[in-house]
């Protein structure tokens, strides 16, 4: 009988169904068993894990009470077939038995959490639209108080916290067993490029933190303690950030300088070994040098200025890179980033610029070149470097353009809210006055 079982089961990892109709015609009985002795999981669990969309119907046409079946993690197929995103799985698995939908698991969870613990948005979708009145499994919560919500964005899932904010009827305010909202969890919450997304979303659903009160007669003080809270984290991990981000912007600044340096004493081609002032029959040479001046500076006029322009403002842009972050300024503040922003992208501009130019002295004269295939390949060569060096120049003038309208918006936040602030301390001492 074991062995029969085994087989069963094997079916069900490969979804054969003409496997299980032979256990079934040797033993009719074979699915009833496998319900009063498997401790585990059936062979629908097996199915519905693995996607085996026929077998799952045909399990379920067979024994239909095996869909709320639970397995030792107290599992329903359902649960299963949802944490892997077998979508059809569960469509089948919903229409047989929504109810199975609303069946808590451990730690008080449902389906919905299950679903956005695994990032499966598809399939809180397909659940969402099966059920009635799923803003109820929705605002459900687990033994920590957390809705689905709360844990979307624990998990910054921007797709799925818009998902459910179309719900419609979601307790975007509930409040768990810490005491905390959604918002509550997203301003506590590491820093993320996805938060401000986030905090839209949440917005527009009228979500706020747990201490501040949709009434207009909430004390500012209140108000004020919040935004202090939450401003006060998010401070303490942009200031982690920055420290890391100093450590790493140090490095590269002093390995962009050192190399700066190294082609500046050492341009490409290198430097004339002996004066070459009189020529073979001793007469003056038209275009003398001297031992240890640059080669390139006689064969490359032109690109010898440009080269060493452009290696002149890496370097020195560096070593301004070095003195702002030894200098202790205050990095925290939108100015002296984008000042750090635009340096650095100079420094970046101008290297990338020497190393175009250096190429171009080293690529043989197409003048010179007796073949025309090396011809060809050196004009090739040339038109890449030219159309690398103005995508990236493009590249760099639109992150310059795009890092200073955000910090311009900033700034402008910032005056707004100072603004802000000082009128309602005003209008507050005013109030206190009139009292």
């Amino acid at each position: 009988m074991e062995k029969l079982q085994t087989m069963l089961f094997e079916a069900a990892t490969q979804g054969s169904i003409t496997s299980l109709h032979q256990l079934l015609n040797y033993d009719p009985l074979i699915l009833d068993r496998v319900v009063v002795n498997s401790f585990n999981e059936t062979p629908l669990h097996v199915a519905a894990m693995l996607g085996h969309v026929d077998f799952v119907k045909e399990i379920i046409k067979l024994k239909p009470q095996l869909v709320v079946e639970l397995d030792s993690n107290e599992l329903t197929p359902l649960h299963l077939a949802a944490s892997k995103g077998r979508v059809e799985v569960m469509r089948v698995l919903l229409e047989a038995q929504p109810d199975a939908a609303r069946l808590t698991v451990y730690g008080g969870e449902n389906i919905l959490h299950l679903c956005v613990k695994r990032y499966q948005l598809d399939a809180l979708k397909v659940v969402v639209g099966a059920v009635e009145k799923p803003h109820e499994l929705v605002n459900s919560r687990d033994v920590d108080g957390n809705t689905v919500l709360h844990l979307a964005v624990a998990n910054k899932q921007v797709e799925t916290i818009k998902f459910l904010m179309s719900v419609g009827r979601v307790e975007v305010n509930a409040v768990n067993n810490k005491g905390m909202t959604a918002m509550d969890v997203l301003m506590r919450s590491k820093r993320d490029v996805r938060d401000s997304k986030i905090e839209e979303s949440l917005k527009q659903a009228r979500g706020f933190g747990s201490n501040v009160e949709t009434n207009n007669n909430t004390p500012l003080i209140n108000r004020k303690n919040q935004n202090n809270n939450s401003w006060g984290a998010l401070m303490k991990q942009h200031s982690e950030w920055l420290e890391h981000t100093k450590s790493t912007l140090m490095i590269v600044a002093i390995l962009i300088a050192t190399i700066a340096f190294q082609i500046g004493a050492n341009p490409p081609g290198g430097l004339w070994e002996e004066d070459q002032i009189l020529d073979a029959q001793g007469k003056l040479v038209p275009d003398p040098h001297h031992a240890g001046e640059s080669i390139m500076a006689r064969n490359y006029p032109n690109i010898y200025g440009r080269f060493y322009v452009s290696n002149t403002i890496a370097l020195v842009a560096s070593l301004s890179i070095i003195l702002l972050l030894i200098s202790g300024f205050p990095l925290r503040r939108n100015v002296f980033m984008w000042i750090l922003m635009v340096i650095t992208w100079i420094v970046i501009t101008a290297i990338a610029l020497c190393y175009a130019l250096a190429v171009t002295t080293v690529t043989p004269n197409r003048n010179l070149l007796r073949n025309e295939g090396a011809r060809r390949a050196r004009m090739r060569i040339v038109m890449v470097i030219n159309i690398m060096i103005y995508v990236w120049v493009s590249l760099m003038a639109l992150l310059l353009i795009a890092h200073t309208i955000r910090m311009t918006k900033k700034l402008k936040l910032f005056m707004r809210r100072s603004f802000g602030a000082a009128s309602s301390q005003q209008n507050g001492k005013n109030n206190i006055a009139v009292v």
